[in-house]
């Protein structure tokens, strides 16, 4: 599908909106901002998936996204959801990973050619490298942390907890 140069800037814009949950990443770094596409002077179409069914942040997502373009001149901002395909975190871009690093919460691995989902060996522990010392000795506290995307671990090295973005 060809874009236009004011679709480009106003997909950019959106995209630098921070995610609320996370706000050390941008939605186009976390992959949830799928689409745009002008449909008249001032009106235009945004398609986002959330990163789980029911992800409460979608509003606060929406919100945000209508503000900034509103800003731009967009009077009329429609924000839809879209479920397929769904997100998953692969998604997430080289630089989103670099930042949730930085920002102390293990980023999610990217599914590789031989991980689960593609009919290779499926490990049997889960090895996730510590932000803070870059250890793998590292151990699952909680499955849930202070949102339902990410694990709570602790290093056995360094003993410091930290958040752990589940693989999807």
């Amino acid at each position: 599908m060809v874009t236009t140069a004011l679709e480009e800037e106003l997909l950019a814009l959106a995209g630098s909106v921070p995610d609320p949950e996370l706000p050390v990443i941008t939605l186009a770094e976390l992959g949830v901002l799928r689409g745009l596409r002008v449909r008249g002077i001032g009106k235009v179409d945004v398609e986002l998936t959330p990163t789980y069914t029911g992800c409460p942040a979608i509003e606060t997502m929406t919100a945000d996204i209508e503000q900034v373009l509103r800003e731009r001149g967009m009077a009329e901002v429609s924000v839809r959801t879209v479920l397929s395909p769904a997100w998953s975190t692969d998604d997430i871009s080289a630089e989103g990973r670099r930042k949730l690093a930085e920002f102390g919460i293990a980023p999610p691995r990217p599914h590789s050619v031989d991980g689960p989902g593609t009919g290779g060996p499926i490990p049997l522990t889960l090895s996730v490298r510590c932000p803070h010392c870059g250890s793998t000795d590292t151990e699952l506290l909680s499955r849930f942390s202070s949102t339902a995307c990410k694990a709570l671990r602790r290093c056995v090295s360094c003993r410091e907890p930290f958040d752990h973005f589940k693989e999807l």
